[in-house]
């Protein structure tokens, strides 16, 4: 099986007991490891209004991290284009991509990323929270990249474009606009197979994209032993139980996670969650991730890791890369 290209997705996650301004740093040292280890781009995600999540200003932090690092593509994953105007859009990526030439990707989604008083409160205004013009809201913004436009920086300063998704329609209007499209397996994996089959049956070559390019962003815990794994990947499934529970909050550390009392239904609300998930030591890791791409034929992984220490986080981003022979193909690729 050939080996696609490996990236991260980072939410810069806030751990209980730390703080905002020390996820950030950790997103820092984590961006320069997974250049070093071969990694081809890095992603951040857009959340708002969550005590656990520090990626709110995503171009602020994208911007950050491309300084930081040399080679590494650098993106959103995504821009919630409901939540901005375009053109203020176009503006921080026409600027991003005229400092970091050939480096910047514009990942957008079209779902607010947070509860709709926040939203509301980004856009100011109750008739700019619609995703039904979404399209329109994709083209006006490119239109703003475009030679001619009177919008500066971003005029002739376009990144690639990519749309984001978790179901069919995303993928349906990536397929028909000649774009790549990245899919949120991590988190609704149910609609992985039929999302990807309608944007490869769909894509039409555009002048950005000959032929349908695909990547699945997918949850993985990495780590010496299953039985580790699974321990480091507790706080992850206990916080998002707490978001189901309408209580978002910092990441948990493990012992909380083992000492949560669940009841039934929570232990199958995580049962359901964790599914979709790669967790376990490395051959247990191959063999899923393996599975995953061949079942899914992806062009690319995108992987988010998410557990309570930062040194454990980039463990299991070492072990995956040394799984994959990153660092390898990465230099081979380079010459």
């Amino acid at each position: 099986m050939s080996v696609p290209p490996f990236s991260v997705l980072d939410l810069a996650p806030v751990a209980s007991g730390s703080t905002s301004a020390q996820a950030l740093r950790n997103t820092l040292d984590l961006a320069r490891h997974a250049e070093a280890l071969g990694y081809h781009r890095y992603w951040l995600a857009e959340h708002h209004n969550m005590p656990g999540i520090a990626s709110s200003a995503t171009a602020v932090l994208i911007g950050q991290v491309a300084a930081a690092t040399e080679r590494m593509r650098i993106g959103s994953g995504g821009v919630m284009l409901p939540n901005h105007a375009p053109m203020v859009v176009a503006e921080q990526f026409g600027t991003l991509e005229a400092l970091y030439p050939g480096r910047i990707d514009l990942g957008l989604g079209r779902a607010p990323g947070t509860d709709q008083a926040t939203a509301r409160a980004l856009r100011r205004s109750p008739d700019a929270l619609s995703v039904d013009d979404f399209p329109e809201q994709v083209a006006e913004l490119r239109g703003y990249f475009h030679p001619d436009s009177s919008v500066t920086p971003a005029a002739g300063n376009e990144p690639p474009v990519w749309l984001l998704g978790s179901s069919g329609y995303s993928a349906r209007l990536a397929g028909l606009l000649g774009l790549p499209f990245a899919f949120a397996h991590h988190f609704s994996a149910e609609n992985t197979l039929p999302a990807l089959h309608l944007y490869r049956e769909s894509f039409r070559p555009s002048p950005a994209l000959e032929r349908p390019y695909a990547m699945i962003a997918v949850s993985v815990t990495a780590a010496e032993s299953d039985e580790r794994a699974r321990e480091l990947a507790a706080p992850q499934a206990l916080s998002f139980l707490r978001l189901r529970q309408g209580r978002p909050g910092p990441l948990p550390t493990p012992e909380e996670a083992a000492a949560h009392p669940y009841t039934p239904l929570e232990r199958e609300i995580i049962r359901a969650r964790m599914d979709s998930q790669v967790v376990g030591g490395p051959d247990t890791v191959r063999r899923q991730m393996d599975a995953l791409i061949e079942q899914t034929a992806a062009d690319e992984v995108m992987v988010t890791t998410q557990v309570y220490d930062h040194a454990d986080r980039v463990r299991s981003y070492e072990l995956l890369a040394e799984l994959y022979g990153l660092r390898t193909e990465a230099v081979a690729s380079a010459r």
